[in-house]
């Protein structure tokens, strides 16, 4: 089969790839998005898990990583909750990593075993130890497939990188001893600022904060009166938000009933409504310099500002003041 990607092109997928992409766990996340509340609010917002999941896997393919590693990055988010990481914020989850709490569980217990086995894998291989794949996942502030992708994937789809700069930056994107490094200080810089506009400009987005906050709410009360199960989440986005819709419960839909496109919001620190705070999300990615791997920011008083304005910022978190609902 041939996929096609807004990022990366069209590639031909064969063999237990193109069995696992025809999974329904696979297929099931065409209908999970992935910012979550985000495409509730704003319907431009509405990058899925399966565009990012196919991304990463090809990445994977274009820097050489093995099968086994494009398998597990094709399937690295299939235990993503009806509406991605709102679930963290329902159970209070500061790690925000419900998903991969359940990850084993919910591949076990589907036809993704079956697949792998079929094509000589075994299952409990692939699922052993997400450190066994080091383009697939590193711990910030390091690059990866996983992080390199969604960023690039969201910024593209909302419109603040161009598609000629993304091409630039992937011809500099290279890898070593299973790390990801950028060949020169300026790509570096490119995607450090990238990936803040992500991280500030749309994470912490103050609609983006509120949607999150108002769903989770609604999620919550749908959940204590038994509206709907944990098992539930796992259907897509567009199922569950049918059951709150039909449900009779006046709190699930007064929070519901205040996710819509009208909605106006800005970030005011001295006058608020709501307070949030997230993740720490930081990036210094390692660049060649002189035939050794180093920190851009040991390089770039850019980067290093940048760094410092992003953890401020995430460690004050966002003040959103209701406009009108």
């Amino acid at each position: 089969m041939l996929v096609t990607d807004q990022i990366y092109g069209t590639v031909r997928v064969e063999g237990v790839l193109e069995e696992l992409i025809n999974s329904s766990l696979v297929q099931r996340l065409k209908g999970i998005y992935q910012g979550g509340a985000s495409v509730l609010v704003n319907d431009s917002w509405n990058v899925t898990r399966y565009d990012h999941s196919i991304g990463v896997m090809l990445l994977i393919r274009r820097l050489g990583g093995s099968l086994e590693e494009q398998i597990a990055g094709l399937l690295h988010d299939v235990s993503h909750t009806a509406f991605s990481h709102v679930i963290d914020f329902v159970i209070d989850n500061k790690e925000e990593d419900y998903h991969e709490e359940i990850y084993e569980h919910i591949i076990q217990h589907s036809e993704i075993p079956e697949i792998v086995e079929k094509h000589g894998f075994k299952a409990s291989d692939l699922l052993r130890n997400v450190d066994q794949w080091p383009l697939l996942e590193q711990p910030a502030p390091d690059l990866c497939a996983d992080r390199v992708d969604y960023t690039l994937r969201d910024m593209y789809q909302y419109g603040h990188i161009e598609k000629e700069e993304i091409n630039t930056f992937l011809s500099n994107l290279q890898c070593f001893n299973g790390k990801m490094y950028v060949a020169n200080a300026e790509s570096a810089e490119w995607f450090v600022e990238v990936y803040y506009k992500e991280v500030i400009d749309f994470f912490m987005h103050p609609l983006n904060i509120f949607g999150y906050d108002r769903l989770a709410r609604a999620l919550k009360a749908a959940l204590d009166k038994g509206v709907i199960t944990l098992n539930d989440l796992q259907k897509t986005d567009r199922e569950v938000l049918g059951q709150l819709q039909s449900c009779h419960n006046d709190e699930v839909h007064k929070w519901l009933g205040q996710l819509h496109q009208s909605v106006s919001v800005i970030e005011n620190a001295q006058d608020y409504d709501l307070h949030r705070k997230g993740k720490v999300r930081l990036i210094d990615p390692l660049f060649m310099s002189q035939g050794s791997l180093i920190r851009i920011s040991g390089q770039s008083d850019k980067v290093k500002r940048m760094g410092q304005e992003a953890y401020e910022k995430a460690k004050k978190g966002s003040y959103v003041k209701i406009v009108n609902v």
